[in-house]
């Protein structure tokens, strides 16, 4: 789980303080002031400002909690850091200041395992870019700020790094040929392997886990960075559980690569490609809902499986996949309304 840590800026009015203790409370592992953090629960965390091996050994005797603050100019301040890694200091909270993205990953490859490591941010924007250095990313950031607006959007970020959606069998109940139709392939800019995919439906009420094309067979090359996501009217369900449209996604905008544990990672679009292509209507049942897709009518898209995969070609009622149910209601330009009443055939 990645940690989100606070610290108020000075400039912060009392409003904004309230609001900011508030939601810190509510979503940060801990909040900092002075030489001590302090987490939800109330534990202290001893915050060093100097590197002082004598004093990391001596607290960690007394069974305390000890974050080492460092600021990194150069080689020997990362070095600092894997000795702070070394002496068992529970977290190295970092400061980069003119470079960010390769000390880090220097020091993610040289302490993990060792200290979690904490990078001081200043906006939620670069705390999804240390949050993902070096793929692994930091384990966790330091949030300085007098904006609430600002924490709240760094809890969505950091939230987003470690989400997780719950799958269930669908048992199918029809599987019939419709024709040919636009459908859109998603060409991603990560890999995806076997298990992983996108979530796409019919309905916003209920998503198909369909798996990238990662497997071998003897007429087309494996695209592991693709997913064969199906009619360009389907929903697939992206960041912050919003809905997308197929046919809206563009390059450079995010979504959401799902494995079959229900394991969420967002990734970025490379490409959309529209083609006309044979289609296939799939139904389903999920914990008493009746759920719908239309993907290409092709051997090389499969639906995921709680242990495998099945090409659509070979669906027959009875069979096993799986499906997200999502909470019911309408949707607002893909944002959830709970209380609105929508039906979706």
């Amino acid at each position: 789980m990645k940690e989100l840590w606070l610290q108020i800026a000075p400039n912060a009015s009392p409003t904004e303080r309230e609001s900011l203790l508030k939601l810190s409370a509510q979503n940060c592992g801990a909040t900092l002031e002075d030489a001590t953090a302090t987490t939800p629960q109330g534990k202290n965390i001893a915050v060093l400002d100097s590197f002082n091996p004598a004093k990391i050994t001596k607290l960690k005797q007394e069974g305390k909690t000890v974050a080492q603050k460092i600021t990194i100019k150069g080689k020997e301040d990362e070095n600092a850091a894997v000795k702070a890694a070394e002496l068992q200091v529970d977290y190295i909270v970092l400061n980069c200041q003119d470079w960010r993205v390769i000390p880090l990953e220097n020091l993610i490859a040289r302490t993990r395992g060792k200290s979690k490591l904490i990078a001081e941010v200043a906006t939620a924007e670069e705390a999804k870019l240390v949050l993902e250095a070096l793929e692994l990313g930091t384990d966790g950031v330091l949030l300085k700020t007098a904006d609430p607006n600002e924490l709240a959007k760094a809890i969505a970020t950091v939230k987003k790094q470690t989400s997780k959606i719950e799958l269930t069998p669908a048992k199918i109940t029809t599987v019939q040929q419709i024709g040919t139709g636009a459908r859109v392939c998603v060409d991603t800019c990560d890999l995806m392997t076997q298990g992983e995919g996108m979530l796409v439906g019919c309905q916003s009420a209920g998503f198909f886990l369909v798996e990238a094309e990662v497997h071998e067979n003897p007429y087309v090359q494996p695209r592991p960075f693709r997913v064969n996501a199906g009619s360009l009217s389907m929903y697939t369900l992206a960041p912050q559980q919003r809905t997308r449209y197929l046919s809206e996604l563009k390059a450079g905008e995010e979504v959401l690569v799902v494995d079959r544990e229900g394991n969420l990672r967002p990734t970025n679009v490379g490409r959309v490609k529209i083609e006309k292509r044979p289609l296939i209507l799939l139904e389903a049942e999920a914990k008493g809902a009746q759920i719908k897709v239309i993907l290409q009518n092709a051997e090389t898209i499969h639906l995921v499986t709680t242990d495998g995969s099945k090409p659509v070609t070979e669906l027959r009622t009875g069979d096993e996949v799986l499906a997200h149910i999502a909470t019911s209601g309408g949707r607002h330009f893909g944002v959830a309304v709970p209380d609105e009443t929508v039906i979706e055939r």
